[in-house]
């Protein structure tokens, strides 16, 4: 669907949210990664971390478990500033 001018269109800038139990809670390796919880891909950072705060807060009682959030638009075009957290 094409937006009528005059429409705000906010860059598009990928987020995915991953979490898993960590080996250790001083580093970010997973203990099982056929265990890794892929909660998804979202097109801005506030989408993302709405759904990594709903995960990690499903996650509380296990004190190994740890979602992240991996800004992939800055992987797919590292040379580029967004200006974005």
């Amino acid at each position: 669907m094409m937006k009528s001018e005059g429409q705000d269109n906010p860059k598009q800038l990928l987020h995915l949210v991953l979490g898993g139990e960590l080996t250790d809670l001083g580093s970010v390796e997973f203990a099982n990664l056929d265990e890794v919880d892929i909660v998804g891909i979202y097109p801005n950072y506030a989408s993302a971390y709405d759904a990594w705060k709903g995960a990690a807060q499903r996650s509380v009682d296990n004190a190994h478990m740890r979602y992240f959030i991996v800004h992939m638009h800055r992987l797919l075009d590292p040379e580029k500033d967004t200006g974005e957290t």
